[in-house]
């Protein structure tokens, strides 16, 4: 896919990963639409309409059935066509197995997977009739290793990969679908020296991944288009440690 002047919708594009994300796409001439459900959006707005292209922000909530629809009509109303969706937006929550709430349990499948599931079920009409398009769900290790305190987390990313094969498969040959599962890209806001070296330690590379390695490799999955349902690990090696 040729990126310049392609339209991409970014889930939680106003801050972290999800930030650079829709400025690297913007940087690679695309017009970029990014929901957020807290803060400022304004920064990633001026970032992406600083080089040249058009931006738009839109409030969504993941958990509400209804919103993903919303955000995409609006999307293809001012645009006229979407071309590519990257399903950044989750949240991280954690809890002992046998103190999981309805709530926890719910908020995770829903932000994690329904979401997703509910953005993708939207633009595919739109990718189809155009007859092309492409759809990218941010996974992470935690489909591939076991993280005590991450139930709920691991089966909503778990389910997502496997989403991902589902989509692939049903929206071929026009519709590509592909996942990323990020390593250690940013440490949590205020995370101390001992967690900064847990990290290091185990990366096979020996260091910390940054937001541009995962937005370098959307590019990449975006542009290269012989590859659907694939699951590209993007860790520096923690998977194999």
């Amino acid at each position: 896919m040729e990126l310049k002047d392609k339209v991409a919708i970014v889930t939680g594009g106003a801050k972290r990963v999800g930030q650079v994300i829709a400025l690297t796409l913007a940087e690679k001439g695309m017009h970029v639409a990014f929901t957020y459900r807290s803060g400022d959006p304004g920064e990633t707005l001026a970032g992406i309409q600083a080089h040249g292209v058009e931006g738009m922000a839109l409030y969504l909530d993941l958990l509400d059935w209804d919103q993903p629809r919303a955000v995409v009509e609006q999307v293809v109303k001012h645009f006229g066509q979407i071309d590519l969706l990257v399903n950044n937006a989750s949240v991280w929550l954690s809890s002992p197995f046998q103190e999981i709430t309805r709530e926890h349990w719910e908020t995770s499948i829903g932000a994690n997977l329904t979401g997703p599931f509910l953005c993708a079920q939207a633009v595919a009409p739109y990718m189809l009739a155009q007859k092309s398009g492409h759809i990218v769900n941010i996974a992470d290790l935690s489909v591939y290793q076991t993280w005590p305190r991450f139930a709920a987390h691991s089966a909503s990313k778990a389910g997502l990969v496997a989403l991902t094969r589902v989509m692939a498969a049903e929206l071929a040959p026009h519709v590509r679908v592909n996942a990323i599962a990020p390593g250690t890209i940013l440490l949590p806001d205020g995370a101390n020296e001992a967690k900064r070296r847990w990290a290091i330690d185990n990366s096979l590379l020996k260091r910390v991944g940054t937001p541009e390695d995962v937005a370098r490799t959307v590019i990449f999955l975006t542009e290269m288009d012989f590859v659907t349902g694939a699951v590209y690990l993007v860790d520096g090696g923690r998977a194999l440690v």
